[in-house]
């Protein structure tokens, strides 16, 4: 009889931090929420987090040696910023890092040179508008 094994799954490092941090926040008393990126949904950073004191955030997980932003993401993260919705980008689950929960919203902060400038959200609508009319 033929023995049938799974093969094992392989996790990127992303997926390592988003573990640890959703346990380190969870530790100090936050609700931690993971979304999940679809066909129909997509550019959302990983957790929403919300915390009794310090009121709810939108965390995006990121690698800090190998990260890019999606195209989805180049585009609704100025669209939320308009509208006040913050974004925090977390690449550990340290106290240095959750330090950054604190301050401000830090996703521009994260912005690749090689990515130009940070779009305007104008302009990428107007091209979204073009590409859907051709």
């Amino acid at each position: 009889m033929k023995s049938y094994l799974c093969k094992a799954y392989r996790h990127g490092p992303e997926w390592y931090i988003q573990r640890d941090l959703k346990q380190f926040l969870s530790d100090r008393e936050w609700l931690v929420e993971q979304t999940h990126g679809n066909l129909y949904q997509q550019g959302l950073p990983d957790l929403f987090v919300a915390h009794r004191r310090y009121g709810q955030r939108w965390i995006d997980c990121k690698n800090p040696k190998r990260y890019s932003f999606t195209k989805a993401q180049r585009i609704k993260w100025p669209l939320w910023e308009q509208h006040g919705v913050g974004i925090w980008i977390i690449t550990a689950a340290t106290q240095e890092e959750y330090d950054k929960l604190m301050g401000p919203p830090n996703w521009r902060d994260y912005w690749k040179p090689s990515w130009s400038e940070i779009p305007d959200i104008d302009a990428l609508l107007d091209e979204l508008a073009m590409s859907d009319a051709e």
